[in-house]
Formats: C-alpha cells, sequence, structure tokens
C-alpha cells in the first residue's frame, strides 16, 4: 500500500478519471501506524506474555485519526458537496507537506524506542539465557538500523526540499532501498533459527536485577564475598550433575532449582568466575564437546552431533562459543 501511489502514479493512473479522483480518495498511506505496530511486535517478540492494554491503544490514535480524516474527505466532497473542498484536486492529501512531516517524526520517534527496547533485551540475554545467541534476533537489529538510515535519508530529502525544488520521481532510490529492506527483513525473519518462545518473558522494568550479570569485574579481594561459599558450592554440584545439558537453561530455571532468585545467582557466577551467565554455561558445554570428541565412542559423530550432545542449541552457537575459549573452530580441533 505505501508504494502503491507511485507504481500506479507511473503507470498513468492519476492522469485520467475516474481512476484518478478513486485514487485520491483511497488512504494508501497509512504510515503513522507503522513506528506503533513496528514498537509493539519487537515487545511481543521478547516477551511471549507481552499483551496490549488500554494505555498502548494510545499510541494508534494519531493513525486513527487520519484514517478517519481521509474517510471525512471523501464524505464531504464525493458524497455531499460533490466537488473539490476539503482537498484540492491537484494532489493527493497523502501527499501534503504537513503529513508527510508528521509521519516522518512519528516514524523516527518509534524507530529510536524499539531501538533502545531491543539494546535493552540484547543486554538482558546475554545475562538471562544459555543460548542468547538464538534469541538476539540479528536480523531485526540490523532492519531497524537500516530503517532508521532510510528515514533519516527521507527526512534529509525533505529538509533539501525546502531549500531546492525536487521532483517526485527522484525519490526512485527510496522505494528501491525500502524494497530490499522489506525483503531482507522477511527472508531473514523467515531462514531464522527456532526460538524458544516459552523462555522469553523481558520486562525492561526488571533489567535492573540483572545487572550484576553484565560485568566480567572481579570484585576486589579485600570485600567479603564469604556469603557466596554456599551458593557457590550449590552451583558447582549443579554443573557437575551436568544442568547445562539442558539447551533452553536459562539463569531463572537454573535460580529456581538452587532455590535462590537469578539476582543472586548472577552475583554469583559473576564474581566467583568473572563471567555472564551464558558465558559460564556455555564454557562449560565446550568443555564437555572437547571430552566427546576426545572420546572413541563419539569418533564417528559428527561436530554438529557433538554440539547438540553438549548442550549446544545449533552448530552456528557452537562453533562462536567454540572459537571464543579455545581460539580455533571446531573443526580445526577436531
Amino acid at each position: 500500500m505505501f508504494i502503491a501511489p507511485w507504481m500506479l502514479g507511473f503507470g498513468g493512473w492519476y492522469d485520467t478519471q475516474p481512476y484518478r479522483d478513486i485514487l485520491f480518495y483511497v488512504p494508501f498511506l497509512q504510515p503513522l501506524f507503522f513506528g506503533p505496530l513496528l514498537y509493539f511486535y519487537v515487545k511481543t517478540l521478547t516477551n511471549v506474555n507481552y499483551r496490549l492494554t488500554k494505555t498502548d491503544l494510545l499510541h494508534f490514535i494519531p493513525g486513527s485519526v487520519y484514517l478517519l480524516w481521509t474517510i471525512a474527505v471523501f464524505v464531504v466532497d464525493k458524497l455531499l458537496l460533490k466537488r473539490y473542498y476539503m482537498m484540492n484536486g491537484r494532489t493527493d492529501p497523502d501527499f501534503d507537506p504537513w503529513f508527510s512531516w508528521i509521519w516522518l517524526g512519528s516514524v523516527l520517534v518509534y524507530l529510536i524506542l524499539t531501538i533502545k527496547h531491543y539494546r535493552k533485551y540484547k543486554l538482558y540475554s546475554r545475562a538471562e539465557f544459555s543460548f542468547a545467541d538464538i534469541v538476539s534476533f540479528h536480523w531485526l537489529r540490523n532492519f531497524l538500523y537500516a530503517f532508521t538510515t532510510l528515514s533519516a535519508l527521507f527526512l534529509f530529502e525533505h529538509i533539501l526540499s525546502l531549500i531546492v525544488e525536487l521532483h517526485y520521481g527522484q525519490a526512485w532510490y527510496y522505494f528501491l532501498a525500502f524494497a530490499i529492506i522489506c525483503y531482507y527483513m522477511a527472508i531473514s525473519a523467515y531462514g531464522n533459527n527456532f526460538v524458544p518462545e516459552s523462555k522469553l518473558n523481558f520486562q525492561p522494568e526488571n533489567l535492573e536485577a540483572y545487572q550484576e550479570a553484565m560485568t566480567t569485574e572481579i570484585p576486589l579481594p579485600s570485600a567479603d564475598h564469604s556469603w557466596m561459599i554456599p551458593w557457590k558450592q550449590k552451583l558447582e554440584q549443579a554443573m557437575a550433575d551436568r544442568i547445562f545439558l539442558s539447551e533452553d537453561l536459562t539463569l531463572s530455571d537454573l535460580a529456581q532449582q538452587l532455590e535462590t532468585n537469578a539476582s543472586l545467582l548472577s552475583k554469583v557466577i559473576n564474581s566467583s568466575y568473572g563471567q555472564s551467565f551464558n558465558d559460564f554455561i556455555n564454557s562449560a558445554r565446550v568443555n564437555e564437546a572437547i571430552r566427546l570428541m576426545k572420546d572413541p565412542y563419539y569418533q564417528n559423530y559428527s561436530l554438529h552431533a557433538i554440539a547438540l550432545e553438549a548442550g549446544f542449541y545449533s552448530k552456528a552457537t557452537f562453533n562462536r562459543a567454540f572459537k571464543k575459549f579455545t581460539g580455533t573452530n571446531p573443526s580445526e580441533y577436531f
């Protein structure tokens, strides 16, 4: 719908009646919905339990008001007065300058909000998930930055139009980039690895509870951390019981098993091992994979099979973790 006016315009549909009036009255552009839809989509992507609230619906008021306005234009001009009154009849109302500035500003604001939410989620995922690579949504990150750049370029063009006269046909590059980004988003999302959605429950307000797991600094020896000793012993016992073999293990799952909370456990892991939860678990999995490689029983196993046996969700995650902790890739080591 967003690119339809240009496609139909270059096809000559705006040049003749009755198509011209029909196209003028059809509200193809609804970009005031772009920002809110993207923002809440990312929220539901990172939290399977997220549901829209009545307050959230307020974000859709500007788009709804514009949609109602386009309906009012049709009713007044076409049905009641049967002449152009609320629109000038020369240009499509969807491209009025005031509307272009409003929706461009809306898209940029929501892109910034969405990127901030995603970056917080990334911090959370490194502290909470042993399979953070799987649920990092790298395709989404790339899309957000690409779409922000594209919107900024479109904004620059609008600013430039205040200085020099630009022909609407010069915007072809924007729609080429728009199409490429849309295809990229669809293909990347479709080809994304399976995500254990039931584990995704990110709430930004709870991020502070995970802050300790986001630093790798080991506390000074002079600090009293004797209270951690019992928890460290429980943690080491859980690791000895090979809890890391659970491919969808989370910090909350482990904390529940040890009968404590995620914040306390993250402090123990960070202070005792100088690692985030993700690195702590995956380093144990790498060691397990190395043990399997050396075991004659597993000599005929593929590296992918060994990765799954060691608790990794995918071979790609296994390769990245193995390279990180050993300095070489699995095939070379094997």
